[in-house]
């Protein structure tokens, strides 16, 4: 089975390293979680400046470097934007037709899943594997979707791409929130300077 990942990554931080990795390892029947980069996410405001698609990858492709157990997944990429889960599935499904791919998601999201588009279908066909975030309490799950949505302990870090981002326009180090090389690839490029966010 594939865990999906799903993100803008804007940065990668380790926070996403961490839940990433965990369910790789400690997730039954899972064998690797793919970080699936998404350009826009619709149930997301499109103000937040985003690194361009080609640095995001990038970078991301940086912190899985060397793993087996996490790989990068650009799908979305040359899908219509804005993109939704269920396309995306679908897609991967027939690129991929001998993998099972169940989605990974925080707390934040499981708490307004009746939002997605074709949650249902999501849940039944593919499943959900849950993680905690902060201020999010988990309510116990439906008995219809028992054995479709996974909850994990998976240890979580209170470190937001947002707050990154805004460190880095202020001129702070945060060399060590970030997956090796990616802070050095952020200034190379001059990304999140003073709000710009690179091309």
């Amino acid at each position: 089975m594939i865990a999906l990942m799903g993100g803008s990554y804007n940065p990668v931080h380790i926070g996403h390293m961490i839940v990433a990795s965990y369910v790789a390892q400690w997730c039954e029947g899972v064998e690797q979680t793919w970080m699936l980069l998404s350009p826009q996410n619709p149930l997301k405001s499109s103000g937040c400046a985003l690194a361009g698609d080609m640095h995001r990858l990038e970078m991301l492709r940086m912190a899985c470097a060397g793993s087996g157990l996490l790989d990068v997944c650009d799908v979305e990429l040359s899908m219509p934007c804005p993109n939704y889960t269920i396309d995306t599935l679908h897609r991967l499904k027939r690129m991929y037709p001998g993998k099972d791919f169940r989605l990974v998601i925080g707390a934040d999201n499981w708490a307004i899943i009746d939002k997605w588009r074709s949650y249902e279908e999501i849940i039944r066909d593919f499943g959900l594997i849950v993680y905690p975030r902060p201020g999010y309490p988990i309510p116990e799950i439906p008995e219809k979707w028992a054995g479709c949505v996974t909850v994990v302990p998976a240890p979580t870090v209170e470190i937001s791409s947002t707050w990154l981002r805004d460190s880095i326009a202020r001129g702070m180090d945060v060399n060590y929130f970030l997956p090796n090389g990616v802070y050095h690839y952020i200034k190379e490029h001059n990304l999140y300077a003073c709000g710009h966010a690179g091309t």
